[in-house]
């Protein structure tokens, strides 16, 4: 007894003092547990009720150490473990675990390699070192500790199983997820519900959710949070109808879906942006009597903001204050976006101020509501708050406040001040992410800024990010604005795995070239491909068969929209119709579509009629259009000058005089048309009779002298110019 006390009177000292403040723990408490070791500990021989007690005790050690969340007691108790050859399983899985918990893998993984041979005989010493990777989302290494136990002979247990089966689907590897899948049924551990239910989140994780079906039918035994990893599966992957059925099933066997599936099938809902169909089930949820949880209500509340409704907002506000869930962070985060989007600033403001500890994430929320709702110069000056705000190293701007910020400008097609606020993310070291750079890539594309596009696509080279799809799909859509047709195809026919955007953006691409004939093949290729069109698609198509006079191919399209795609006609797609038929001379055929639609025709589509009449100089169709333009409100004079100009190019002087004065009439103004020419990467715009440079003189003298130079290159091959005298005298003209 004696021996063992004054072993442990230093590390008595260091630790159990802290531990007795603040902990409570009493001193009679340690003389119990020092009065069970009567022996020498350095003895050759102890007894199992020693070993056991002596276990206890070093285990009760490590919880109360635990719980302080200390790192230095941990490694003196660890030590004091080795001193005393108290090497088992159980104290070194317990070891594992807390230095797990402190976020110490390494000194976790010394423990596991450290061990005496007879520890991995235990699959309960694996599963702490496979618990410990797993919890830290080292999911690769979890796998190697798997395949290590397969190559020791060790079977893995109903605990160590899911570990395993979590990393598989953290790593995404179908074939992977097959073999273990395999695995846990040979060793009988299918009918363990633990397993099963983990088997189900990984193939949702994965994206199969066809397997996971067939999985959950066959299992013999199922509770409450089977039924939910489901209708979560289906959430995941988009997929709301089989996430309803899969609940509506539920109750059909006469379990009560609780608030953990309500809330995932609200998720689904609004994943699927059928924000009309999240509010159904919410007021749903609450007539069955089920109480809402702070993340359902986040869900809705995001949902509200989408809608642009804020009175079904402020209903939820209601209930959040009446509910006690104000004190959320993310349930205001919610109401900050929610406000800010439908443009009550007041509200998003005061429940900005109100929050007592404001996190990034809170300042993004804030940024974010500004930006998308168009407010750029209210989200550049909350910015700027945030880097004023103060030293707290924790909130400062990150890549999720600068794509919100930039997105916010490109939205208002204010595309140069975006592009200086992403030099301005550069120069603070922000590494961009896919996001932003698509943002970036779009900017590029509406000012044709193809240099610049190819900098920022060596960037995604550089970063490894040119093989994801939100950036391919960007690249893509810039070069083909741009018009590096051929480079953006090239890049198209690289990818591995296309999507609807990446199909939209080809066929857009084509279309806003004139080749229709390509966008057609791309089309048809889209659907042998098992890619089924959508509202864009036709969009897309119907503009480039417009822009290359297809007309009959466009007719035939239109009319297999409804037929074979159930999709109905939208304004866009009567708008693109109006057009081809316009181009083509078809006015009259043009002007039955826009008569027979089953929505009121909106400017763009009145316009592609009125633009039509121009072109074939067809002023009778053109006055019989005219009033019904109008009639709508706009701010712009694009229809007015069209109308203006026909009458002008027809001798109709004075009609074209009464459209100008009847803009002027109401206060309506001509936004002047810009040109511009980059040079030297710098860009300089040109508009009408006015200068916005201060380099306009310089360039108008290189102007002038190239064309001199066309003049005289011109003479010259006609032979008017023929002496070196005559040709230096013509520089004098």
């Amino acid at each position: 007894m004696e021996d063992f006390f004054f072993n442990f009177v230093g590390f008595g000292f260091m630790i159990f003092l802290p531990l007795l403040k603040n902990r409570f723990v009493s001193a009679i408490q340690f003389i119990t547990y020092f009065s069970k070791f009567s022996y020498n500990p350095r003895s050759s021989y102890k007894t199992q009720a020693h070993l056991h007690d002596e276990v206890d005790f070093f285990n009760w050690l490590l919880s109360i150490s635990e719980s302080s969340n200390l790192e230095q007691p941990v490694k003196q108790i660890h030590s004091q473990v080795i001193l005393t050859s108290l090497c088992s399983a159980f104290l070194l899985a317990r070891l594992i675990s807390v230095y797990s918990k402190l976020s110490l893998i390494s000194d976790a993984q010394k423990v596991f390699a450290s061990a005496p041979v007879d520890c991995f005989c235990n699959p309960f010493f694996w599963n702490s070192i496979l618990r410990a990777n797993i919890s830290l989302s080292r999911y690769k290494e979890t796998l190697k500790f798997y395949g290590r136990m397969r190559d020791v002979n060790i079977q893995p247990d109903g605990f160590g199983f899911p570990l395993i089966v979590r990393a598989c689907g953290m790593k995404g590897d179908i074939k992977l997820c097959r073999s273990v899948h395999c695995h846990v049924i040979s060793t009988g551990f299918f009918n363990n519900v633990c397993v099963s239910n983990e088997l189900l989140v990984m193939y949702g994780e994965i994206g199969q959710m066809d397997i996971a079906s067939k999985l959950f039918d066959r299992m013999s035994v199922r509770n409450c949070v089977s039924w939910n990893i489901m209708v979560s599966g289906f959430t995941k992957n988009f997929d709301c109808s089989s996430a309803f059925e899969m609940l509506c099933r539920m109750e059909e066997e006469g379990l009560q879906p609780n608030s953990v599936t309500w809330t995932s099938l609200l998720s689904s809902f609004a994943r699927c942006s059928q924000n009309d169909k999240t509010w159904e089930f919410f007021v749903l949820m609450r007539e069955k009597g089920i109480n809402a949880t702070a993340e359902s209500i986040a869900v809705v509340i995001s949902t509200c903001a989408e809608l642009k409704v804020c009175i079904k907002g402020e209903i939820l506000h209601g209930y959040v204050i009446t509910a006690g869930f104000e004190n959320y962070v993310f349930v205001r985060n919610a109401l900050i976006s929610m406000y800010g989007k439908n443009n009550n600033v007041e509200n998003a403001e005061y429940l900005f101020l109100g929050l007592k500890s404001k996190s990034i994430v809170s300042w993004n929320a804030l940024i974010s509501s500004y930006a998308q709702a168009g407010l750029c110069d209210e989200a550049f000056s909350v910015f700027l708050r945030l880097d004023n705000s103060g030293d707290d190293l924790k909130v400062r701007s990150n890549v999720v406040t600068w794509t919100a910020l930039i997105n916010g400008f490109v939205s208002k097609a204010r595309y140069r001040e975006s592009m200086e606020i992403f030099r301005q993310m550069l120069f603070a070291q922000v590494l961009a992410n896919a996001v932003t750079v698509a943002s970036m890539l779009s900017v590029c594309g509406e000012l044709s800024a193809l240099p610049l596009g190819r900098e920022i696509h060596g960037h995604c080279f550089r970063r490894l990010m040119d093989t994801d799809i939100l950036v391919i799909n960007g690249l893509i859509n810039m070069y083909m604005k741009c018009g590096s047709v051929w480079t953006g195809h090239s890049l198209f026919l690289k990818m591995i795995y296309r999507d609807i955007n990446s199909w939209n953006t080809m066929i857009s691409g084509y279309g806003m070239h004139g080749f229709g004939q390509s966008a057609q093949k791309m089309f048809d290729q889209m659907l042998d491909s098992g890619i089924q069109p959508d509202e864009v698609t036709f969009v897309a198509i119907l503009s480039a068969f417009s822009h290359s006079g297809l007309v009959a191919e466009g007719c035939a399209l239109f009319d297999r929209m409804t037929c074979d795609f159930q999709i109905e006609p939208q304004l866009e797609h009567y708008a693109c119709m109006v057009d081809l038929l316009g181009r083509a001379g078809l006015l009259e055929e043009a002007s039955d579509i826009l008569k027979s639609m089953p929505m009121e025709p909106n400017k763009p589509v009145w316009g592609a009629l009125l633009n039509a009449c121009k072109m074939h100089k067809n002023t009778h169709v053109a006055a019989e259009t005219a009033p019904q333009i109008f009639n709508l409100s706009s701010e712009v004079t694009g229809s007015y000058m069209l109308l203006s100009n026909l009458y002008a190019d027809s001798g109709r002087w004075d009609e074209s005089a009464k459209v100008r004065l009847s803009a002027k009439t109401r206060g309506l103004r001509k936004i002047p048309g810009q040109s511009w020419i980059e040079v030297n990467k710098k860009s300089h715009a040109f508009a009408a009779g006015k200068s916005l440079n201060s380099e306009i003189e310089e360039l108008h003298r290189v102007l002038q002298d190239l064309n001199l130079h066309m003049v005289i290159e011109s003479r010259v091959s006609k032979g008017m110019l023929r002496t070196e005298a005559e040709v230096e005298e013509g520089y004098t003209w």
